[in-house]
C-alpha cells in the first residue's frame, strides 16, 4: 500500500516538472506571440508567482485543516487546467488569459507541493529511507522529459497550441494515476504527555535551526526558479541563440538536477547532509557565476550544467531535515518548504525587472549571493540526534515492505 502511495507522489511531483518544463521551453515563442518585452513577460509570470504565493501561503493552514491528500489531488488538477488556458489563449494573443492559466497552475502547484514534501517527509520517517530526494528528483525527471519533448516540438515548429495540448494530456493522465493511488500514512502517536498538550504555536516552530534551513531552501528554490524561467531567454537574448539552443541549455540543466538529486542517497550516506549541503552550495554558485561572465553559449551551457548539478541536492536535504523531528516534523516542513517555493516563483520576476534595466547576466548575480548564505546556513542541517528530543527515546524504525 505505502508502495503505491509513493509511486502517487512521485507522478505527481513528475507531472508539475513536466508542465513547467513544457512551458518554459516555449517561454521564446509564447513572448514573441504576445509581443511582449523582457518586464512584460516578467508581468505575465508574475501569475504564475501570485498564484503561488497564494496557494502556498494556504497551505500549511490546509494541510493541517484537511490533510494532504485534498492538496495534493487539486494540485494535480488545476495546473492541468491553467496549462490548457495557456494552450488556447497564447495564440489567441490573450495575455490576461495566458496570466490566469499561469495562476491556476501556480496556485495548484502551490498547494500540491507543500503536501507533496509534508507527505515525503512522513513516508521517509515510516520507511527510514530517503524519499524526499527522489520526489524531487522525480520533478527534475520530469522537466528532463518535458524539455526534451519541447526541444523536439520547438526544432520541428510544431506550434504551441499543439505542444501545449499535448503536454495537459499527459499531465492529466499522471494527475489521475496519483488521484487513484494516494493513501497518505498515519502519523505516529505523539507521546502521552504531549498528546493532551495544545499544539504549539507557529513561533515555536521557528527556532533559529528552522530559520537556518528555510533560509537554504529559500537560496536553492531561488536559483532554481532563475535558470528554470530565464535560461532559454538568456541564451536568446544575450547569445542571439535560436530558440531550440535555449531549450537545449535548459534541458541540460534540468537534467544535470536529475543527476544529482538521483546520486544524493550514497553521497549523504558517506559524507553527511550538512557537508553535501554546503558542497552543493558553493558548486552552484560557481556555476552561476560562470554564467555571468561567460562571453559565448558555449560556455554559458556548460556554465548551466555546473549550476544544476549543485543546487540539485539542496532543497530536497533541506526539508528531510526540517522532517527530523518527531513531533513537530509536519509543521516544520510546511515553513521550510513555505520558503523555498516562495523564492522559487517569485524570484524570476523579480529578476525579469532587474534584467530589463541591467541585463540578464548581471541579475544572477543575486541568486549567486543567495547560494552564498546557504552555504554558511549548512550546518544547521546536521542529522538530529535522538537525545535532542527531550522526554522521548526514539526507536529505529524497521523498512516497511512496499
Amino acid at each position: 500500500m505505502i508502495g503505491r502511495h509513493r509511486a502517487a507522489l512521485f507522478a505527481t511531483s513528475t507531472m508539475t516538472g513536466f508542465g513547467i518544463a513544457s512551458w518554459i521551453t516555449r517561454t521564446p515563442a509564447v513572448r514573441d506571440e504576445l509581443g511582449a518585452s523582457i518586464e512584460g513577460m516578467g508581468v505575465v509570470l508574475l501569475g504564475l508567482s501570485i498564484g503561488s504565493m497564494i496557494g502556498i501561503l494556504a497551505a500549511g493552514v490546509l494541510v493541517r485543516r484537511l490533510g494532504t491528500r485534498p492538496l495534493i489531488v487539486l494540485g494535480g488538477a488545476l495546473p492541468v487546467t491553467g496549462m490548457l488556458l495557456v494552450a488556447l489563449l497564447a495564440p489567441a494573443q490573450l495575455a490576461v488569459g495566458v496570466w490566469a492559466g499561469l495562476f491556476l497552475i501556480g496556485f495548484g502547484s502551490g498547494v500540491a507541493e507543500i503536501g507533496l514534501n509534508v507527505e515525503a517527509a512522513a513516508v521517509e520517517r515510516q520507511l527510514s529511507r530517503p524519499v524526499v530526494p527522489v520526489l524531487h528528483a522525480c520533478f527534475s525527471l520530469g522537466t528532463v522529459l518535458g524539455g526534451a519533448a519541447g526541444i523536439a516540438l520547438t526544432a520541428v515548429r510544431t506550434p504551441v497550441l499543439v505542444h501545449l495540448l499535448v503536454a495537459t494530456v499527459v499531465m492529466a493522465a499522471l494527475a489521475a494515476f496519483a488521484a487513484g493511488n494516494l493513501r497518505p500514512v498515519p502519523r505516529a502517536d505523539p507521546a502521552p504527555s504531549a498528546a493532551t498538550a495544545p499544539a504549539p504555536r507557529l513561533g515555536a516552530v521557528l527556532t533559529v535551526q528552522v530559520l537556518l534551513i528555510a533560509a537554504i531552501t529559500l537560496a536553492m528554490a531561488f536559483a532554481e526558479g532563475a535558470a528554470s524561467d530565464w535560461l532559454p531567454l538568456l541564451m536568446t537574448n544575450d547569445h542571439g541563440a535560436p530558440e531550440a539552443v535555449g531549450s537545449l541549455v535548459f534541458t541540460g540543466f534540468a537534467l544535470a538536477m536529475f543527476i544529482g538529486r538521483s546520486a544524493g542517497t550514497p553521497l549523504v550516506a558517506r559524507f553527511g547532509r550538512a557537508r553535501v549541503i554546503r558542497v552543493c552550495a558553493a558548486v552552484g554558485a560557481v556555476g552561476v557565476l560562470l554564467v555571468v561572465v561567460s562571453p559565448d553559449p558555449v560556455l554559458t551551457a556548460a556554465a548551466a550544467g555546473v549550476w544544476g548539478l549543485g543546487i540539485a541536492l539542496g532543497f530536497p536535504l533541506a526539508v528531510s531535515a526540517a522532517g527530523d523531528h518527531p513531533t513537530d516534523g509536519d509543521r516544520r516542513v510546511s515553513v521550510v518548504a513555505t520558503a523555498g517555493y516562495v523564492a522559487f516563483l517569485a524570484g524570476p520576476p523579480a529578476l525579469g525587472f532587474l534584467g530589463e534595466h541591467l541585463g540578464l547576466q548581471p541579475a544572477m548575480l543575486v541568486p549567486a549571493a543567495l547560494l552564498v548564505i546557504a552555504l554558511l546556513a549548512a550546518p544547521a542541517t546536521r542529522t538530529r540526534a535522538q537525545s535532542d528530543v527531550p522526554g522521548r527515546t526514539l526507536p529505529t524504525a524497521a523498512p516497511a515492505p512496499d
